[in-house]
Order: structure tokens, then C-alpha cells, then sequence
């Protein structure tokens, strides 16, 4: 039994099926989705906040657009979500290669995607579309190997009872809202956000996660996360979580300077926002091969990548979004054994070459950025008689020699376009 205090909650293990997982997707949707806009490089899922904030653009634009009385209330006309289908977001996940979704349950505006006793009348069954997306996508999840899980947002903006007594409103709302979303939807995950402004103690986490790990339904196999508290990132809770490559909130230490001694997740937008902003355009996308960089140099490292989408306030996922997921879907289905499972076989993020490291079983997976001419040294594997090397999605076996002593492929002429792999090239090494 796990005890009301961090050290004895911190020395309950990660449940081994997150680690291996390596690759889930995020969905940020609410009402911020209706106006889906902030100045470029900022959240859009803060637009309600942005609206009092004369730095931003979104005072001057809503006027314009919605007039002088609308107000961010009103945009429950505008989350229609019309041609939201659950079972075809279902299927464009499973084909991405992820294994577990996040889905916003509710942000700092206090909106809920899910009927719940303790957000009446501001939620989306009540008022808005009049539906239950939470239930509606973990069931059609069902069947496909991708996990279902939440996230939810431990304080609300304008919640009266917030901005009278922070400690009462974790008693009397957050921890009993929180109770009654894990046991009706059971999520694999909950990933917690906008702990920052009190210490755990403020808002009873240790409590909380007391009662998850030793009574809650999902007590064997969910996973939360380190957002409890302002003194808690990348030292307390679940797994550790970063955000577009920062531990702290501050934005001042970057995953990519440390080695965090347990499993952790990095989350970010395939843009510069987790909500849907209309102002961004192709070159503010990542690429494919970027997006696959970014996912091995964080499982090289024994992390996780949590890749973010914003669906329209209509319900369709942006093509772009839908198009990059399909081809790391199709990067994984070939490489997928240098990812999944894997464990960290060198503490390097990559050696000199550009090459990410991976180890399975009794192999190892050298993963090089580029499409490698004549040979290829791996500088982190040591020369062992006898070694053979594979190139994921294609039928070569090739031959291994010594230089220096270290592990040198050597590579005959090879068409990359006929390869069933782009993007990076994953050899496995026997």
C-alpha cells in the first residue's frame, strides 16, 4: 500500500507498458478550437486568456470578427463538431504507429468534453453539441492497440470557488472531479497540467495519488504524470514530462542537457500550438523526417513522444496534421522493432554521424538520419567477429568489418527508392 507522502508514491514504478509504448498522440480540443487563433508561436488553446493580454493580437481580431459583446462564453454555438467521427480518428491513430492518446478533457477554461456532476452546464453534453466525446472515442479505441487516456487541467481560470480559496477548491471540485473521470472512463494515462501556481499541498496530489494507487479501478496499469505542484516536474509523480524540449516551466532546462533516471515523455505540436491556429502555415509544420528525429532521439534517450494534434472546432483533423501521422505510421510499420520496447543502449543522444542507438533483446539498432553511401561506422559499437548488419525494409544483409575497432557496415550500390523506408534508415545489428 502507498503511503500519503512523495517518497512513498515516488516508489511506485512506471507500469512497464508506457515504456514501451515510445509513441503516443495528444489532442487538444475546446472552444479555443472555434476561433483557433494567437499570433504565431504561441498557444491558441490560451485565447481566452490572450484576450485581456494587449501584447496579443486577439482582442483587436475577436472584436472584428465576433463584435464588441461577443463574448469566449458564446463560443459554445460555434463547437459544433459536426463531422467529428470517433471511429475514423480511431483508425488514423492506429495507422500513425501510436499506442496511446491524450485527449483534453478539460483545459484551464474549466470547458469538459464529457458530462460530469461536478461542471454543470458547461460541458459538452449539456450545453454546446450535446455529446459525450470522451466515451465515444475510447470505445471506438477498442480493438485497435492504442490506449486510451486523459488530460485534465488541475485549476480553472474564472472557477469562483479557485479564485476565493485554491486549497477548497481542490477538496470540494478538482479531487472529486478527478475521482469520478478516472473510474467512469478508466484512462491509461492522466497527464495533469496548470499545477504551477500552488505546491502539491495545496492541492491535496499526494492524497489523490494515494487513492489512485491503491484503490481506483486503474490502479495496476494507469500512468500519471509529475504536473502535482509547482515543485514537482521532472522530480515527482508518474512519468517525468517535458514541453517542446523544457522540464521546467520557466523554460530554462532542456531534456536534451540531462538524463532523467526514470521514464519520461516529451509533448509538442507538429506546429508552435497544441489548439488549432489558423495563422500557422507549412513552414511552421514539422517535416516527416524531423518529426522521426525528435521520436529516436527521445526513445535513444528511454522517452517517450507525445505528438500533439488540434482538430477544427468541426470535428475533421487539419490534413496537414492527418498527413504527418500517416507517414510516421508508415516509417514505423517497417522500423517499428528499433523502437518499440526498445531500451537505451548508449547515454549519447547520437554520435558524430548523426546516428541514434537502440537496443532490443539481444540486438542493436543504429539509426542514421541520412541514407548512407559505401559505409557507415557505428562510433558506439564495438567490432565483435562474426557481426552482421540488416537494413529495415529491405532483403540486404551486409558485412561487417573492423575499423579502429569499432563497427564499420560496409554498403554496396543501393536505390533508396526502392526501399520501403524514407526519411531515416534503421540497421539492425547482429
Amino acid at each position: 500500500m502507498y503511503e500519503n507522502n512523495w517518497e512513498s508514491l515516488n516508489s511506485r514504478p512506471v507500469p512497464e507498458w508506457f515504456g514501451d509504448a515510445k509513441f503516443g498522440i495528444f489532442i487538444h480540443w475546446g472552444l479555443y478550437s472555434v476561433p483557433a487563433y494567437t499570433r504565431k508561436g504561441d498557444y491558441s488553446e490560451w485565447y481566452r486568456m490572450q484576450l485581456d493580454n494587449p501584447e496579443f493580437p486577439n482582442r483587436e481580431f475577436h472584436e472584428r470578427v465576433y463584435g464588441k459583446n461577443a463574448k469566449y462564453e458564446d463560443f459554445v454555438k460555434g463547437f459544433t463538431a459536426e463531422l467529428f467521427d470517433a471511429d475514423k480518428w480511431a483508425e488514423l491513430f492506429k495507422k500513425s504507429g501510436a499506442k496511446y492518446i491524450n485527449i483534453v478533457s478539460k483545459h484551464h477554461d474549466g470547458y469538459c468534453l464529457y458530462p460530469t456532476e461536478y461542471q454543470w452546464n458547461w460541458n459538452t453534453y449539456d450545453v454546446g453539441p450535446h455529446r459525450d466525446f470522451l466515451m465515444e472515442l475510447k470505445n471506438a479505441l477498442e480493438g485497435t492497440g492504442v490506449r486510451f487516456g486523459v488530460y485534465h487541467s488541475v485549476y480553472e481560470w474564472f472557477h469562483p470557488l479557485y479564485l476565493k480559496d485554491p486549497e477548497q477548491y481542490a477538496l470540494q471540485h478538482l479531487i472529486p472531479m478527478l475521482k469520478e473521470l478516472v473510474e467512469k472512463y478508466q484512462p491509461s494515462t492522466l497527464f495533469t497540467d496548470g499545477e504551477w501556481e500552488h505546491e502539491s499541498s495545496v492541492w491535496h496530489s499526494t492524497e489523490f495519488l494515494q487513492w489512485l494507487y491503491n484503490e481506483s479501478s486503474v490502479k495496476d496499469f494507469i500512468v500519471p504524470n509529475d504536473r502535482w505542484g509547482n515543485e514537482t516536474r521532472g522530480k515527482l509523480g508518474g512519468n517525468f514530462t517535458t514541453e517542446y524540449g523544457y522540464i521546467d516551466t520557466e523554460r530554462t532546462v532542456r531534456i536534451e542537457d540531462v538524463m532523467l533516471d526514470r521514464p519520461f515523455e516529451e509533448c509538442r505540436g507538429i506546429g508552435k500550438s497544441f489548439g488549432f491556429n489558423r495563422l500557422e502555415g507549412t513552414e511552421d509544420y514539422m517535416t516527416a523526417k524531423e518529426l522521426l528525429e525528435t521520436l529516436c532521439s527521445l526513445v535513444c534517450k528511454g522517452g517517450n513522444f507525445l505528438l500533439n494534434i488540434g482538430p477544427a472546432a468541426d470535428g475533421t483533423i487539419p490534413v496537414i496534421m492527418e498527413e504527418r501521422l500517416l507517414q510516421m505510421g508508415k516509417w514505423l510499420e517497417v522500423n517499428g522493432e528499433a523502437i518499440y520496447s526498445s531500451k537505451i543502449y548508449t547515454k549519447k543522444n547520437t554520435d558524430s554521424t548523426g546516428i541514434y542507438y537502440t537496443r532490443n533483446g539481444e540486438n542493436v539498432y543504429a539509426i542514421s538520419n541520412k541514407f548512407p553511401f559505401k559505409e557507415l561506422l557505428l562510433e558506439e559499437i564495438p567490432y565483435k567477429d562474426g557481426m552482421t548488419a540488416e537494413l529495415l525494409g529491405s532483403d540486404e544483409t551486409f558485412e561487417v568489418v573492423e575499423k579502429d575497432g569499432k563497427a564499420l557496415i560496409v554498403i554496396p550500390p543501393l536505390n533508396p527508392d526502392e526501399l520501403k523506408t524514407e526519411y531515416l534508415y534503421t540497421f539492425k545489428i547482429k
